[in-house]
């Protein structure tokens, strides 16, 4: 499997996905921590969270994937989010917490 499978697999097998430097419990850099923290505000408890600086091929795959050059990122059913900046300008007015809490959609 290549890398950009690999980053596809993970995206659509998990709802809420975020391709961060460290891990949730010890961010390594502090874009990562401050969406962490987004996260926990928003009370998402559960979400796939990927160390980025364990492979450096999903560390560059990742830019690729989404012709996004910084890494943290976030992706939310299969849709990319946004980086730390963005992530704060969204949880800021609420628009975070609408796309967070948005239902799954069904299949038909």
């Amino acid at each position: 499997m290549d890398i950009k499978e690999t980053i596809r697999e993970q995206i659509d097998s998990n709802e809420v996905v975020l391709y961060m430097k460290g891990t949730p419990k010890f961010p390594q850099c502090g874009f990562s921590s401050l969406v962490v923290d987004i996260l926990k505000r928003c009370e998402v408890k559960d979400f796939c969270a990927i160390n980025v600086l364990e492979d450096p091929d999903i560390r560059q795959g990742i830019k690729e994937y989404t012709n996004w050059p910084t890494v943290p990122q976030l992706y939310v059913r299969g849709e990319f989010v946004g980086g730390s900046d963005i992530l704060r300008e969204m949880y800021n007015s609420g628009e975070l917490q609408t796309v967070l809490a948005a239902p799954a959609p069904t299949a038909e």
